[in-house]
């Protein structure tokens, strides 16, 4: 098997493409668009942490006053930020 066959194999299981048969192998498309595999990580790092409160903590209060600005307005209901 081709090292990129073994890479999507392994993002195939993971859910982060999708694929169809192509010739012989496959070809695999993203399940998600950057923002949203962003969003993937970032679920994933913080269900590493044993303190997620803490985690949470020190990445708010590394941001940026107008990334602070589009948190408050999506926790407030703001779907646009």
């Amino acid at each position: 098997m081709p090292a990129d066959e073994v890479g999507g194999s392994r993002l195939y299981g993971k859910g982060s493409v999708t694929r169809v048969r192509a010739g012989r192998g496959y070809a695999y498309t993203p399940t998600e668009d950057a923002p949203g595999l962003t969003a993937r990580r970032t679920h994933s790092e913080l269900a590493k942490g044993e303190d997620r409160s803490a985690v949470l903590a020190r990445f708010v209060s590394q941001l940026g006053d107008q990334d602070e600005r589009v948190l408050r307005s999506l926790l407030n209901g703001d779907e646009a930020g």
